[in-house]
């Protein structure tokens, strides 16, 4: 390998490096202690010193040195891991370096000459792949040794690496840590112990920073149940992050088949870099901070004063701009940001260049000015360009007018505040099917009432009048602090909508996708699905005590949002939980607007939530315990097991209280919920226990303890709702008023800020990733169980041979979509399948895994019988098989009995194993996901599965003439190789002829008359010669000859066996009876599997 010419002191190295060869301009070196007369405690010390300081030398252990004869400056220009390699660039300088640098008058010339040509072909090798790492030449060279000592695949990706300790018990390794796509991976080599560590992400079930009395600080990895610590890292936050982005894109893309197709730093395992990862994670945080679409990605972020109107001071932050977004967040402490869509700006100028000053217009009579923008000329240009405003000479004259526009209006807007307009809501340029929200159509506010909770609502409006009178409505609405404390104290109901579509930032989607919701109505109306029977299973189920859903309105306007979704994302579907949510949204929501709040829920702010496994809500459970151990120590102790508060809190998360508070007390969370996030329901279930602390402690069993919850939520009041009894839910413990006192939601979600409101979004998000690999991994582990149960009661295997089975066929699963997108397992993945069927093989994967596991040497027509078991154990030829599936083929070759095994082999050569093409391509493959469920076809399959079990040897076909050969064919290659192969060939030739001639006599007692004798021999002897041939020819020449001559023989005499005859035969040969009956030995095999199978995934 060529490399960045680098000055050496030679005096320093001669200890460590012998001459091979020398020249005038170049040196050919070999490090002390490797090749010849190596080894020995000069090997020891040598490759002690190479592995801690990173030397090239470890895995490169020959280098070419350049020199001038009048300078004492040697350059290492070229390493080698064999001599071979260095050979090879040492005769290529000598063919096209040494006859040019003759022409040359002085040294420094012919250095100079040298450097360039090395830097060229430098250049060239690394144009495509190292053009994006941070330093191409460290890279490379850390490249090659990544591949040296792990033997990973060519296409595995190295992302970064880093030196770092490795403890194994309380011995620390110092070596080198290297983190791939795939993999995490570990060296050293001290004084001759190697220690070598590859652990894929999928693997890992607990990724974390710790600390303790020996380790100040370290990483601690959890996988096949052994810790692992890394410490000593000089960069151990940057370390870590990586470490989490790496695993979380695993799980993400292994797991949860993410494609990220909208992604492109993420599109391709094989690409993933530092770089793209950084910015991947700035942009996911950006999104979850501001609200904003997944298509957004923060393009540039710039630190900034803004002017905050009627406050009137300027508060530091950073401007972050994305495609279609000008965003600012503040960071000095007063929790201010303003989000402003570029479909709104009309004008971007820059009123005083010596401040760095540029102030934006909106539509609306509004003006955002940020100031001490270090490139601000450059920003103001990047939203113009975004906005499609000019900056050309020719609009001065208007620019100038737009510029005095835009003070006017910031003078006008700080003297007139109820002058300001609403500028964002009033554009409606979507149809929706329901234009009113179901409570002002069931519930419309009586203006002439002035009981004292309507007087109330009335002060609460007024109250959020004047913010907006302050801060603006809308979209470039600017949220303080005060937002916050109108939020705890309650939204009036005639603003609901509004700020809920507002805060979840549904608005943005909504403007930006007109008339997409009336299109999926149309399309997913009258479709039949599995999502579609959930959905009008539960419609009445929702919210059954509203007026508004005991209606044909409010249900229809259920189904078609619900209907909706279910069709935009098949992927979720429908889940329960969904439909509660839903209503309450269409309480307050127009119906499109219900929509995308339900859009913003489910792919935003509850990701993962509402899934078959729900696995976000799990996730934020586990989060939910870190907090509770962490604020509640008395709750902690009396009560060890917290996995009790997990399965009585599913509903909080999942319905965001609604299912266990009267629903005028749930929205006032839910209206917390659209402005914090996750971080209120967790504040609000910490208040909640707090509330309840004595009570729980007390209790004595879990049964008690739900009971004191219940009771308590039923207590729970909204003493300012405006609502009437008859939309007011009823509760259940209103009777016992001794046993709770009546608590008011507004004043429990004050307490939940004021006690728990120090719990900051970024330590939810960082718990949040560090307990997903948990949960998943105990998912992922129940599900294994679950099959395993389920597969050993119909193969011989033991639990612990099918429980590394299974691991074997997850990671070959796994193994075809480590490197690509367009894996048959990927493409093909619906994620409504049974556990059964969550993880399947394609054909290439399962030859891969088969080769490796199968009782016997299949000689040259490996793959060729690979893809007959393949089609014969695929019985809906879908091209995938599960590993149910796998296990029986797999369980009858090594368990079976001698006539089970025979069977399997004869059903290779049946229809519809044999007689497909051989190309491999799968004649049908069903349409996955959104299509209608086919229950006939399922009904047909199970009816299929009991008849199987039912099967006798009577009722499989016979086998014709072609089928027979190759039946024969396939024999022989199954006994090459072993110690009676000569016996075993000819028991086969035997039974073969023995075989034909029962055909034949059988034939002669059939016919009414006897044939010509001129056609007997002929006929006898070719079918004769067939078997014969078979036993005196390799396994490899019948394959090629045999056939034909078989074939041609048997056009004159058409004949078949059964399977009994067949079986009758053998049965007459005690060493084919003897081989079939060999004990196997599956756990030596699983052992060599192990270790073999990501070698022969390299191999291959």
């Amino acid at each position: 390998m060529w490399l960045k010419p680098e000055e050496i002191l030679l005096k320093n190295a001669f200890k460590l490096w012998l001459t091979e060869k020398d020249n005038e301009y170049f040196v050919l070196q070999r490090r002390r202690g490797y090749g010849e007369g190596g080894g020995g405690l000069t090997g020891l010390l040598v490759g002690t010193l190479d592995t801690v300081l990173d030397s090239t030398s470890k895995v490169a252990p020959f280098r070419i040195l350049h020199h001038t004869p009048d300078s004492q400056v040697y350059w290492s220009i070229a390493c080698g891991v064999t001599k071979e390699e260095i050979v090879q660039h040492w005769d290529w300088l000598q063919k096209n370096i040494m006859r040019t640098l003759s022409v040359f008058d002085s040294s420094e010339d012919i250095t100079s000459f040298v450097q360039g040509k090395i830097r060229g072909l430098i250049a060239e090798e690394g144009k495509t792949s190292l053009v994006l790492e941070d330093d191409p030449e460290k890279f490379r060279e850390a490249l090659l040794r990544f591949e040296k000592w792990f033997e990973l695949p060519a296409q595995e990706k190295l992302v970064t690496y880093y030196s770092c300790s490795y403890w194994r018990g309380k011995v620390p390794c110092q070596g080198w840590l290297y983190l791939s796509t795939n993999f995490l991976c570990f060296y050293s080599y001290l004084l001759g112990a190697e220690v070598k560590l590859v652990i894929s992400w999928d693997e890992i079930w607990r990724l974390e920073k710790t600390s303790n009395v020996i380790l100040t600080e370290s990483i601690h990895v959890l996988a096949h149940g052994e810790d692992h610590y890394f410490s000593m890292l000089l960069h151990l936050n940057e370390t870590f992050v990586i470490m989490e982005q790496l695993a979380d894109y695993s799980i993400k893309r292994l797991f949860d088949k993410e494609a990220f197709k909208k992604e492109p730093a993420l599109s391709d395992p094989m690409q993933i870099t530092k770089r793209g990862l950084e910015a991947h994670a700035k942009s996911a945080q950006f999104r979850t901070f501001f609200r904003l679409p997944k298509e957004e990605n923060l393009l540039e972020a710039h630190e900034s004063f803004l002017w905050v109107p009627f406050c009137h001071f300027n508060t530091l932050g950073k401007i972050c701009l994305s495609e279609n977004y000008l965003c600012f967040a503040s960071q000095d402490g007063s929790q201010c940001h303003i989000i402003i869509p570029m479909r709104e700006v009309v004008n971007v100028e820059k009123p005083d260049s010596s401040n760095k000053a540029l102030t934006v217009c909106v539509r609306g009579k509004r003006a955002v000015r940020f100031s001490e923008v270090r490139d601000y000329q450059r920003l103001a240009n990047a939203i113009r360009s975004r906005c499609g405003i000019s900056a050309s000479p020719q609009h001065s004259a208007s620019s100038e007018a737009i510029r005095g526009e835009c003070q006017s209006l910031i003078n006008h807007f700080e003297d007139n505040p109820e002058d300001v307009t609403l500028m964002v809501g009033q554009k409606d340029s979507s149809k929706a099917v329901s234009t009113e929200a179901l409570m002002t159509v069931f519930h419309p506010q009586d203006v002439e009432n002035l009981d004292p909770k309507m007087l109330k609502e009335k002060m609460k409006e007024q109250s959020w009048n004047i913010h907006f009178s302050e801060y603006g409505r809308g979209t470039s609405m600017f949220f303080t602090r005060k937002t916050r404390d109108l939020i705890v104290r309650g939204v009036p109901e005639a603003l609901r909508g509004e700020l809920w579509m507002l805060f979840s930032g549904a608005v943005n989607d909504m403007a930006t996708h007109p008339g997409y919701y009336t299109e999926l109505v149309e399309q997913s109306l009258g479709t039949s699905t599995l999502a579609t029977d959930e959905i009008e299973r539960d419609l009445h189920r929702s919210l059954p005590e509203h007026p508004a859903f005991q209606s044909d309105t409010g249900i229809s306007a259920l189904r078609r949002v619900l209907t909706a979704y279910a069709y935009r994302n098949p992927k979720i579907g429908y889940c329960q939980a969904m439909n509660i949510l839903t209503s309450v949204l269409l309480l307050y929501a127009k119906e499109e607007e219900a929509f995308w709040l339900l859009v913003a829920v489910c792919e935003r702010m509850l990701p993962d939530y509402f899934n078959r496994r729900i696995i976000g809500a799990l996730v934020d459970q586990a989060v939910f315990e870190d907090l509770i151990r962490e604020n509640l120590p008395q709750l902690v102790e009396h009560m060890t097991d917290l996995s009790f508060f997990s399965s009585v809190s599913l509903s909080w998360f999942l319905t965001l209280f609604i299912s266990v508070l009267p629903i005028e007390s749930a929205v006032n969370v839910v209206d917390c919920f659209f402005y914090d996030g996750i971080k209120a329901i967790l504040q609000l279930g910490l208040a909640v226990l707090d509330y309840n602390m004595e009570a729980l402690i007390s209790c004595h069993d879990d049964a008690e303890a739900v009971t004191i919850l219940n009771k308590f939520f039923d207590s729970v009041t909204n003493k300012d709702s405006p609502l009437p009894p008859t939309v007011q839910q009823a509760s259940v413990g209103h009777n016992d008023k001794s046993s709770h006192l009546n608590v008011d939601i507004s004043e429990l979600i004050r307490e939940a800020y004021e006690k728990y409101g120090n719990i900051r979004s970024e330590e939810v998000e960082s718990s949040r990733k560090r307990n997903k690999l948990y949960v998943i991994q105990t998912l992922e582990d129940t599900t294994k169980q679950n099959v395993i149960r389920v597969v050993s009661q119909e193969v011989r295997f033991s639990a612990s041979h099918l429980d590394e089975l299974y691991n074997l066929f997850k990671r070959q699963h796994f193994l075809s979509c480590y490197w690509t997108m367009q894996s048959p397992a990927l493409l093909h993945h619906d994620p409504s399948l049974a556990y059964l069927e969550q993880y399947q093989l394609g054909f290439q994967q399962f030859s891969v895994l088969f080769s490796l596991l199968e009782p016997w040497a299949f000689c040259t027509t490996k793959s060729t019988l690979s893809l007959w078991v393949f089609r014969l154990i695929d019985e809906n030829q879908d091209g995938l098989i599960n590993f149910k599936e796998f296990c029986w083929a797999l369980d009858t070759l090594c368990c079976g009995s001698f006539t089970n095994k025979l069977k399997f082999l004869f059903k290779l050569h049946l229809p519809p194993a044999f007689d497909l093409p051989e190309d491999g391509v799968i004649r049908k493959s069903p349409e996955r996901g959104r299509g209608k469920v086919d229950l006939q076809a399922y009904l047909k399959q199970w009816q299929n599965e009991i008849l199987k079990k039912g099967e006798t040897i009577k009722d499989l076909p016979r086998i014709n003439q072609t089928q027979f050969i190759q039946f024969s064919k396939t024999l022989y290659n199954i006994f090459h190789g072993d110690p009676e192969e000569e016996s075993l060939y000819r028991a086969v030739a035997h039974v073969t002829s023995l075989l034909l001639r029962m055909e034949e006599v059988g034939r002669r007692l059939q016919e009414p008359s006897s044939p010509p004798e001129s056609a007997k021999p002929s006929g006898v002897s070719a079918a004769e010669e067939s078997p014969a041939k078979d036993a005196s020819s390799t396994p490899e020449s019948s394959d090629t000859s045999s056939s034909h001559n078989s074939q041609d023989a048997g056009t004159e005499v058409d004949w078949s066996f059964s399977f009994e005859q067949v079986l009758a035969s053998l049965l007459n040969e005690p060493t084919i009876v003897s081989f079939f009956e060999k004990p196997f030995d599956i756990q030596g095999k699983l052992t060599q599997a192990k270790v073999a199978q990501l070698k022969l995934k390299v191999d291959k």
